[in-house]
């Protein structure tokens, strides 16, 4: 049973999960911490975290991460094909409708009106990511990774990696 709550869980993210990997992380986020009660808020926010660091697409390391720790290898597949699946399948089966109307104004304004639904998604996430560090490590930690994170991704243009990097090197010093 739990392999196919993993397949369901990975899957609802990876169909309606528009506009790319991180417009699923809250969809994940909701099967994951709040429907299957698989992991905290706290541990999928280290999860994200450690995802970030590494290269290739979060939504297929969030799926191999929680398909593993969950069920061991076979979760891991199972998870992993359910989030690559409905991409490609759709991706194969789309192509030549996708190319003929990608300059509609109907799906320009398609585009337009799931962003702003995308951007409250990840809003929400980010206030409890923000309300979850701020009473664990506390406000002045939080504002300096805030504030510091802020600088080297937006004026130094760093790459997140680097950035979440350092913050585990900040942790690890400050917060141990």
């Amino acid at each position: 049973m739990i392999l196919w709550n993993l397949f369901v869980a990975f899957l609802i993210p990876a169909t309606i999960g528009y506009g790319g990997g991180p417009a699923s992380i809250p969809l994940v986020q909701h099967e994951v911490v709040n429907r299957y009660k698989w992991m905290t808020n706290e541990q999928f926010g280290e999860m994200l975290a450690m995802a970030n660091t590494l290269p290739g697409p979060i939504a297929t390391k969030m799926a191999g991460y929680v398909g593993y720790t969950t069920s061991g290898w076979l979760g891991a597949f199972i998870a992993i094909i359910a989030t690559v699946a409905p991409s490609l399948l759709l991706m194969l089966l789309l192509m030549s409708f996708l190319a003929k109307f990608k300059n509609a104004p109907q799906v320009k304004r398609l585009t337009g009106y799931i962003r702003p639904v995308i951007c409250i998604l990840l809003l929400t996430m980010t206030l409890q990511f923000f309300t979850e560090g701020a009473t664990g490590s506390g406000w002045i930690h939080t504002i300096v990774l805030i504030v510091s994170s802020y600088f080297f991704l937006e004026i130094k243009k760093l790459h997140p990696a680097i950035v979440i990097l350092g913050a585990l090197l900040y942790g690890g010093i400050f917060l141990s």
